[in-house]
């Protein structure tokens, strides 16, 4: 059987296309579905082994970055996203997906109640840059092997932020994947523009207790072929790191849920 993941669309979501690209490149069907159609048809999700939630601008940001998206997760899709995150499936958002999830609760725990939130970036301006990332020693099904990133962010509400206790409470359950870094100075913490938006403890990517619930602001989508690298043509760039998140993916659904 193939794995099958669902990219939600729809609202200002824009990134959908290069999402669904990325699970394809890495063996999985991925189909493409307006929120809508889920809403009409909640017994859709149970079709697939993975849910992906793109970047981009739902609902324009309006009132805060994924608060309208996260809302209908909530109150409308609650029930069938709590069953298949507790089947064992995977969740993933990238940027505003990442501020979806948070704002939905289903990140760091899927409760359904909001603990962290994304903000607006320190440098008080949209950031559009490449970035260097670091795993922490975390559990997560995505990141599995993977030591370091080069990935483009692309946001005006990036920041992440959370009480002291939630801090701690990501530190000691692994739940913090993927930090903002320097690589010259890789053990001190990230300056801008290594941390292009200001976030706490240099965050870039959390996941839930389980390791399958995974968001992360940086668009690893983006980067699935060396023609992707904004130095391709003057580097040896022998592939698209940001691929190994999605095959690490297909891979666990693969054994585990096909």
């Amino acid at each position: 059987m193939e794995v099958k993941a669902l990219v939600l669309t729809g609202f200002g979501l824009n990134a959908d296309f290069e999402l669904q690209n990325a699970f394809a490149m890495a063996g999985a069907r991925a189909d493409r579905l307006h929120l809508n159609d889920v809403l009409n048809r909640k017994a859709v999700l149970e079709q697939y082994h993975i849910l992906a939630i793109p970047g981009g601008f739902a609902f324009a940001d309006d009132i805060a970055s994924g608060r309208v998206f996260a809302n209908k997760l909530k109150f409308e899709l609650r029930e069938q996203l709590s069953d298949f995150v507790q089947g064992g499936k995977l969740v993933l958002g990238v940027c505003n997906g990442f501020q979806i999830l948070a704002k939905a609760g289903l990140l760091p725990s899927p409760k359904f109640v909001q603990s962290t939130t994304l903000s607006y970036n320190d440098s008080g301006r949209f950031e559009d840059r490449w970035v260097w990332l670091k795993q922490e020693e975390s559990k997560c099904v995505w990141a599995k092997g993977i030591k370091a990133l080069y990935l483009p962010v692309r946001h005006g509400e990036g920041k992440f932020y959370a009480d002291s206790a939630t801090i701690e409470s990501l530190k000691k359950n692994r739940q913090i994947v993927l930090r903002y870094f320097n690589p010259a100075k890789p053990n001190s913490k990230a300056e801008y523009p290594w941390n292009p938006n200001g976030s706490m403890g240099d965050v870039a990517g959390i996941s839930d207790e389980t390791g399958r619930v995974f968001a992360l602001m940086p668009h690893p989508e983006v980067f699935t072929s060396p023609q992707n690298h904004p130095r391709w043509t003057r580097e040896k760039i022998e592939n698209g790191a940001g691929l190994k998140i999605f095959q690490n993916a297909v891979e666990y659904a693969r054994k585990k849920l096909v």
